[in-house]
């Protein structure tokens, strides 16, 4: 019998490996260098918020990644000081930005077996957003590369961006099932577009991730981790 499901795509960043920890260690270094350019008035809880502010208002112009983290944490140094944030510490948050983009990759559990289990017995795309260079590097350090048979580095992650990657790189979204650990970009709009999808938790979430869990439609799933998402794909076969 023809399995129902022949396509699977996989998030990248912290559903294979490691990624939103280097935010929160760099947005802390980002809180250290402002401490003495900031009003006394404005706690880190407000400094958060206005970084998150700018990043969701840069999101169009400078798309996900680190290059537009390190822009918005450099346009709100510059707000928050009323223009008068040293260039030292703009130089330090070059630094940091520029660190992120070497730190070394780091498979979370599971995942190198849950990909390699499935290769072979389906078509898989890695489906990530992010700075083009940054997820290539990832990527190639990653050791998985071999194991897609297509990768997909996307400015943002709709119904209409899944139905024409799933189109081409499958048998279309109703027999595609794409796993990862933000609802708002891995589940909601794949179950939209008509597929599975399967969200795997992962401790760190970026708050801009988050969306209700599509609870009333068959095709959205839960796993603990990628380890349970073979037998998933066999259930549902």
């Amino acid at each position: 019998m023809a399995r129902q499901i022949t396509t699977v795509g996989f998030d990248a960043d912290d559903t294979l490996w490691h990624n939103e920890r280097f935010f929160r260690m760099t947005q802390d270094r980002f809180a250290e260098l402002m401490m003495d350019h900031t009003p006394e008035h404005l706690g880190r809880e407000e400094l958060d918020r206005l970084l998150l502010d700018a990043e969701k208002r840069n999101l169009g112009r400078y798309g996900y990644g680190v290059k537009g983290f390190t822009l918005s944490m450099i346009e709100t140094a510059i707000d928050v000081s009323g223009h008068d944030v040293p260039t030292t510490v703009i130089k330090e948050l070059l630094v940091a930005g520029q660190m992120m983009l070497s730190y070394p990759i780091e498979l979370l559990p599971h995942a190198r077996n849950a990909v390699e289990a499935l290769a072979g017995q389906y078509k898989l795309v890695l489906i990530t957003k992010g700075d083009l260079l940054d997820q290539e590097r990832k990527l190639a350090q990653s050791g998985l590369g071999d194991l897609f048979d297509a990768v997909e580095i996307v400015s943002e992650k709709t119904p209409e961006v899944y139905t024409d990657i799933f189109n081409r790189h499958g048998d279309g979204a109703a027999h595609a099932m794409m796993a990862g650990n933000s609802m708002r970009s891995d589940v909601v709009p794949v179950v939209e577009a008509g597929g599975w999808g399967t969200y795997v938790p992962h401790g760190l979430v970026w708050e801009v991730e988050h969306a209700e869990p599509p609870t009333d439609s068959p095709r959205y799933h839960e796993i603990a981790d990628l380890s349970a998402l073979p037998a998933l794909l066999d259930q549902l076969d």
